[in-house]
């Protein structure tokens, strides 16, 4: 079972590393860790099971954030009209994407970061993704709102690039030309 000790933090150099891809059909091993990352995540959403292990909630994992490097996602998170995104997938990758953007008025957190970082990370409003299932099976997934969002930030950690690399420095909470998600 994957807990917060498994999680590495920023500083950490896979966190800056482009992941390899996933040899298909995957291994046993390969099959193994992506179950228990999306495990930890379903735990994590489970106050119960979240507050008995120390569990930090999350809606997504990807693979280089438990020092493995790599292309493997893990999200499951809901999509604003009461149902549940929930998808295990290798080498997922974005195939297409909107010209408008989104943004999340809270700002983005992660499991690899401890600390908060204020401002608007400006991402795609809507994307759609190419991966691979557990079972093996390519699925294409077309997302909007927080979903969308959330896929572009694991995907991002494939690319070795962090949410706070897409933040204006000079003015955090500059206005985005988008969408805002109120979470």
């Amino acid at each position: 079972m994957i807990t917060m000790k498994d999680i590495i933090r920023e500083g950490h150099p896979t966190l800056r590393k482009v992941a390899e891809p996933v040899p298909l059909p995957a291994s046993e091993e390969d099959k193994a860790t992506l179950k228990s990352m999306m495990e930890y995540v379903q735990n994590s959403q489970n106050p119960e099971i979240a507050g008995m292990y120390g569990l930090r909630p999350g809606i997504g994992l990807a693979a280089p954030q438990i020092n493995v490097s790599k292309r493997m996602i893990a999200v499951q998170v809901p999509d604003g009209k009461g149902d549940i995104i929930s998808y295990a997938l290798f080498n997922p990758k974005i195939v297409s994407h909107s010209v408008e953007k989104s943004y999340l008025t809270a700002g983005e957190g992660c499991l690899s970061v401890d600390r908060e970082v204020p401002g608007y990370v400006p991402r795609y409003a809507r994307v759609t993704v190419e991966g691979t299932t557990l079972e093996g099976e390519s699925v294409k997934l077309r997302l909007k709102g927080l979903p969308a969002i959330c896929f572009q930030h694991e995907i991002d950690h494939l690319n070795g690039v962090m949410f706070y690399d897409h933040i204006n420095d000079a003015n955090p909470y500059e206005p985005i030309d988008g969408v805002p998600i109120e979470r």
